[in-house]
């Protein structure tokens, strides 16, 4: 009885019981085989790369399954939160292609029928159970204040034995119900603490998802499930919401490894089915000859913020992941170069059990690659996305110019084997800055970049030579035969044969001539096929720019 007029006292609002909190969270109607995995981050700032990599693990596990991956934002450490954290937490997930099947919206709303999907909006329910602990002997008040923590600290230092709220120096573990109810008419603050009935002497085994194997020590501190404010500790909340949810494996990083025995213990306290845990080691990065975990504060390519405002596509994000995840991905990706790597199908025991190494040389051909094999059209859309929000620049000039640029994105891009240009969307404007006359003229205002073996007034006599013989419509073996014979005409060898045979005899060969019209159109000495580049620009554009640099003065 004083269990339950204990109860009463610390929640005389909480009408509800646990049973009544089931019959709205009813078990998933899934396959036996089907997952269950969440994304559940506290929105404190930026999703961070190591953050995306587990949640990509755990989408992949439940939709390989045919079952659910859901979104969860646990924002009950009000302190912490940082303003707009939720919104840059789901477009992050929508930028990288992660798709959820439940959980918040960027329209505030929510999707699935498990919600609320923000732990701030289940503080109801948490107390729900936290009663149900106290009614039963399994949870109780401590009234104790940093002081009184430090003092047992102490203490227990001096003694030279572990440090803890646990046991014996657990000081309101049997407190009664009359010396609580002082207590809190007196005004003094209260936390609930869980009434461990563990020993530091036994310990717990688990197969971990990634590690195998694990033995730990049980766990014997009372932790606080319930905090000053009335908010749920994360511990706590995790483990209803886990529960309530149909939570079956969770995936995260391997600092929450030492809390598996709290984890446990809570379900079983609360009598609950204890889902399987996995625990990925860090991210690593190179630095120097040596490499080290990404830190929040000084690594700027630590965050998935950074990867979007670099332009990396979202797929090729993926793409790279899936070789951390699992090493035979890269074999399968070769042999089904076409299919969707959703096609292929992790396991979590061929994981890397120590920290994988960000590779950005890696990161940069295969992101490459997944760009190649986009139309110029899809190049296009993805670069005037990425550009509104990231240079204002490019997109104020591409949204003028869309059907020019389409065509000059298509340059490359319908041979067999495609140019693999650009790695990113960033790399885009300075690689393609020559086509726009408004870029290419600020560029010759310093001069032009020809080549060192031929003088400018050779290039202008090259230049002026092309000019008057130049058509548009010439298919490209008459467009290059025209560039040979004047090659001729200006003492160049017709082909590097003949140069080589001879260079004494020669100003240079062929290339030189078709390098200094390259120049003359782009200002640049390497760039995708001459032809085609003047396909794109158009008649009109070729000939004023061929004008313009024979008028150029030195």
């Amino acid at each position: 009885m004083s269990n339950e007029n204990m109860a009463e006292l610390l929640f005389p609002d909480v009408r509800q019981i646990p049973a009544d909190i089931y019959s709205l969270y009813p078990p998933r109607n899934l396959s036996s085989s089907a997952l269950v995995t969440r994304f559940a981050p506290s929105p404190t700032g930026s999703l961070n790369i190591g953050g995306l990599y587990a949640t990509l693990i755990s989408e992949r596990l439940a939709h390989q399954s045919n079952g659910v991956f859901f979104l969860r934002i646990e924002d009950t450490d009000k302190k912490r939160e940082v303003t707009g954290s939720i919104g840059n937490i789901i477009h992050s997930l929508s930028y990288f292609g992660i798709d959820f099947d439940e959980g918040p919206l960027l329209s505030g709303d929510e999707k699935g029928t498990y919600r609320p999907y923000k732990q701030s909006s289940r503080i109801q329910i948490y107390k729900v159970f936290i009663k149900h602990l106290v009614r039963n002997g399994l949870a109780y008040p401590c009234f104790c204040d940093a002081d009184d923590l430090q003092k047992i600290r102490i203490r227990q230092q001096n003694l030279k034995i572990r440090t803890g709220y646990y046991g014996k120096w657990a000081k309101h573990r049997d407190i009664s119900f009359q010396q609580a109810k002082e207590e809190i008419l007196n005004g003094k603050p209260f936390v609930i603490r869980l009434k461990s009935l563990g020993s530091a002497d036994r310990r717990i085994t688990y197969h971990d998802l990634v590690k195998g194997p694990i033995e730990l020590p049980e766990n014997d501190q009372d932790i606080v499930i319930m905090k000053t404010d009335g908010l749920p500790t994360y511990h706590f909340a995790h483990a209803i919401d886990d529960h309530l949810m149909g939570t079956t494996h969770v995936i995260r990083g391997d600092e929450w490894l030492s809390s598996v025995p709290i984890h446990i213990q809570l379900f079983e306290t609360l009598g609950f089915k204890i889902p399987e845990y996995g625990h990925i080691a860090p991210i690593m990065k190179q630095v120097g000859a040596s490499k080290r975990k990404f830190s929040k504060r000084k690594d700027l390519d630590g965050t998935a913020e950074y990867y979007k405002e670099q332009g990396y596509p979202g797929l090729a994000i993926s793409e790279y992941f899936m070789n951390l995840i699992n090493s035979d991905f890269e074999e399968w990706r070769m042999a089904n170069s076409h299919q969707s790597f959703r096609d292929f199908f992790i396991h979590t025991d061929k994981m890397n059990v120590s920290g994988a190494l960000l590779d950005m040389n890696k990161l940069n051909d295969i992101s490459k690659d997944v760009i190649s094999k986009l139309t110029s059209k899809q190049v296009f859309d993805h670069l005037y996305t990425w550009s509104k929000e990231f240079d204002s620049e490019l997109y104020s000039l591409i949204d003028k110019n869309k059907e020019y640029t389409v065509n000059i994105l298509d340059i490359g891009r319908t041979m067999k084997k495609p140019r693999k240009d650009y790695a990113k969307w960033s790399d885009v404007k300075p690689m393609i800055a020559y086509f726009y006359d408004e870029w290419f003229e600020k560029d010759v205002l310093g001069d032009y970049k020809l080549p060192t073996n031929v003088s400018f007034n050779v290039a202008k006599e090259i230049v002026l030579g092309f000019s008057k013989t130049y058509r548009f419509n010439n298919e490209k073996d008459a467009w290059f035969h025209e560039i040979k014979e004047l090659a001729g005409k200006l003492g160049f060898a017709k082909d590097m044969k003949q140069f080589k045979a001879n260079p004494n005899h020669y100003k240079g060969h062929v290339g030189d001539v078709a390098m200094v019209i390259r120049v003359a159109l782009t200002n640049r000495t390497t760039t995708p096929d001459l032809y085609d580049i003047m396909k794109v620009m158009g008649e009109k554009r070729v000939l004023a720019r061929m004008q313009t640099f024979v008028g150029h003065s030195i």
